[in-house]
């Protein structure tokens, strides 16, 4: 989640993951300016926390590697470097292992929140299309029982769950919506 508060020079790269390391708080860095991130709500955690204990035991003996918002997907768009924080990524290329960011990821999850659905469903999911090795994009509502997945089988387009279970294709299992709200009250 972000909140624009740019810093008025811009930062180079190298200077934004050594700054970032050191950092109490986590920033995305769009083109040498970084926007820190504001903290989530118990809904974002509780939805985030399930998919991560779903999908965690779907990986034993694969290549893959599961993380929840402490790791970074850098992309390189129109000569700018970007580096964003998903609610959940998943990278299964053994070559992608940077200590402090991916940049092969086969799936990314974003929790949406008032402050960041525009943004989820814009900007990042334009800019994840240019992720050659992104197979699926995940926005889950944090108010309503509704996942919109969005694939690059389907050029992208959107479909929408409300009930039911989410092929994965990367992962070849099943999100049920069930499993993604399990203990969220108070949904619409």
């Amino acid at each position: 989640m972000t909140t624009s508060s740019a810093c008025a020079i811009p930062l180079t790269v190298d200077a934004y993951l050594i700054d970032e390391e050191r950092s109490e708080l986590r920033h995305e860095y769009i083109g040498g300016q970084i926007y820190a991130m504001t903290g989530a709500s118990d809904r974002h955690g509780l939805i985030t926390t399930n998919l991560i204990a779903f999908l965690r035991p779907q990986l034993r003996g694969s290549n893959c590697q599961i993380f929840a918002n402490d790791m970074k997907v850098r992309l390189f768009i129109g000569g700018t470097d970007i580096f964003y924080y998903p609610d959940v990524l998943l990278s299964c290329d053994s070559n992608d292992r940077e200590p402090y960011y991916r940049t092969r990821p086969c799936l990314i999850i974003e929790v949406l929140s008032n402050s960041t659905e525009r943004i989820d469903r814009r900007e990042k999911l334009l800019a994840y299309q240019t992720l050659p090795s992104l197979r699926e994009y995940l926005l889950i509502s944090q108010n309503q029982r509704e996942v919109q997945i969005h694939r690059r089988s389907q050029q992208w387009a959107a479909e929408v769950f409300t009930e039911g279970e989410i092929a994965l294709n990367c992962l070849d299992c099943a999100l049920s919506i069930e499993m993604i709200y399990e203990e969220v009250d108070g949904l619409v």
